[in-house]
């Protein structure tokens, strides 16, 4: 019997032409991912879902859908999916990463354009017959300096859009190496630098932790007076009140906005603002990029339900029916060591280096380096994927290198992930026991024994007596109960790790007082 797949949402008749084409039975039924109830009545028929962002893929929609194997989204966002749900049901989770990009890199473009030369404004101006020419004298772009925060796929083509309109292009970027800035044309600087130079700023990152209100109050009172902030990423990337209170003061001249921290955007603080330029996030919203992204999903859900292939899947490695008995704990082990470096690598990086010794060398290492680059470049960028996270490195300058060799010292196989920094070269290396659960087993050159759970903190100290009573009385009057405690030094009194599995998070001030003590170096929470 063919495969049955459900369009829920509205996708070209192209689209639907590919599964008809390919043998899949196929139903488009682009309303029925606004009826929660319809979807929930139906969804237990179909192998295969294909959507774009009106259909919520919720818990109980992935409850009741006993047949699905693959969702598929026309788009890189997911947000309307339950991605851990539709994982524990062994649902495979695709979206089209790249299809959006030049359309969003165009936006920004015209979004900046439309605040210099104040368009929006005075187009209601003249069309209500005042003919106001002398109240909107624009800025020209020219020469001017062009701030990019992320340069990754979008950034890059920004970049070279703005240098092809004869523009000066600083970019602030953590995983940018000095390499790549120079192949795009851009002078790589850090945050503070791009706020002083910029006459333009651009923002082209995910929304993280480290990213959310990335331009505030204090980053606004460092840019140059009169300059602009355009954002056509993520809302909560600017804090809003903060970019308001600049336009009212005058020392921003202007402003424009694609995407804002609530949406649909009815009523926001910046509405009304002198040159404030806004769009109900059109980044992705030109036909081109519809017409892309939806052949693209179509032939990847027809390759995975007709041929098992995998292909920028956000819950699954690119990984053969065959392989994965043995591939999938060392998948495990190579994500977990990839997102043990990125947690801990704040500077650029320039190379990673995974060796892989013994059993595991005779592998698809190849699956287990997308992992691995998927683990580390996961805490910056969250929206890469194991297929997705090699071309992500290609494009970044990240230089990668796999090395295969015999079993060497104590454990009959391991890898091993160094990253090598503007900075410095760190290593983390790892195996899998015999109850196929990953372990740390060696920490810049020092060795433990560590499995990672959901919470960890990480401590580089000088070895000293008492410290790890007070570590653990700071820990216990803070309420914060200790899992597994696991301890490296390279000798008496030298450098030692200490890495701590814990029940739930560690008090921020909990964190300062660890870091204040004399012969701490670091203090870190990680998560897995």
């Amino acid at each position: 019997m063919a495969p049955k797949v459900l369009i829920s949402d509205k996708l070209s008749d192209a689209a639907v032409q590919i599964f008809k084409d390919r043998g899949i039975d196929v139903d488009f039924l682009p309303d029925v991912g606004k009826d929660k109830d319809k979807l929930l009545d139906i969804i237990g028929q179909y192998d295969g879902l294909a959507i774009r962002s009106a259909t919520k893929v919720t818990e109980k929609i992935i409850a009741a859908a006993d047949n699905l194997k693959v969702i598929g989204r026309a788009g890189i966002g997911v947000d309307n999916v339950d991605i851990p749900k539709a994982t524990a049901r062994g649902i495979i989770v695709m979206n089209t990463p790249f299809g959006n990009a030049i359309t969003t890199a165009e936006h920004a473009i015209a979004m900046m354009f439309a605040a210099a030369r104040q368009i929006p404004a005075a187009d209601a101006s003249t069309q209500a017959g005042k003919w106001e020419k002398s109240r909107f004298m624009g800025k020209e772009i020219t020469a001017k300096v062009l701030g990019l925060i992320g340069c990754g796929n979008i950034g890059s083509i920004v970049a070279d859009r703005a240098i092809g309109l004869k523009m000066k292009v600083v970019a602030y970027d953590p995983f940018l190496t000095p390499e790549r800035a120079a192949s795009l044309g851009v002078d790589k600087v850090d945050l503070d630098e791009l706020l002083k130079r910029a006459d333009f700023i651009t923002l082209h990152t995910p929304l993280t932790d480290k990213t959310r209100n990335i331009i505030d109050a204090a980053a606004i009172a460092k840019m140059k007076n009169g300059a602009y902030v355009i954002n056509c990423a993520r809302g909560g990337l600017v804090d809003e009140q903060a970019v308001r209170d600049a336009l009212d003061a005058g020392k921003l001249s202007g402003a424009a906005f694609d995407v804002f921290v609530e949406e649909p955007a009815k009523e926001n603080v910046l509405f009304g603002a002198q040159n404030f330029v806004s769009t109900p996030h059109l980044g992705a919203s030109t036909s081109e990029a519809q017409e892309n992204v939806a052949l693209q999903v179509a032939e990847q859900m027809c390759d995975y339900l007709l041929d098992g292939a995998v292909t920028n899947a956000l819950n699954m490695p690119s990984i053969s029916a065959e392989e994965a008995p043995k591939l999938a704990p060392f998948v495990r082990l190579a994500e977990q060591l990839g997102s043990f470096a990125g947690q801990l690598t704040e500077s650029g990086i320039e190379a990673i280096r995974l060796e892989y010794a013994g059993a595991v060398a005779e592998l698809n290492t190849k699956a287990l380096t997308s992992a691995a680059l998927s683990g580390l470049l996961t805490p910056l960028l969250q929206t890469v994927n194991m297929v997705s996270a090699p071309i992500v490195a290609r494009d970044r300058g990240i230089q990668v290198e796999e090395v295969r060799r015999e079993k060497k010292g104590a454990y009959e196989t391991y890898i091993r992930l160094t990253v090598v920094t503007e900075r410095q070269e760190r290593s983390v290396a790892g195996t899998v026991f015999a109850d196929g659960k990953p372990r740390i087993i060696q920490v810049k050159g020092i060795n433990m024994e560590a499995e990672l759970g959901p919470h960890m903190l990480y401590i580089t100290n000088e070895d000293k007596p008492g410290f790890i009573g007070h570590l653990g009385m700071e820990l216990g009057n803070s309420s914060v109960n200790i899992a597994t405690f696991n301890l490296g030094r390279t000798a008496p009194g030298q450098d030692a790790i200490c890495l701590v599995e814990v029940d739930g998070e560690v008090p921020q001030s909990v964190m300062d007082r660890l870091s204040a003590v004399s012969h701490v170096k670091q203090v870190k929470s990680l998560r897995f």
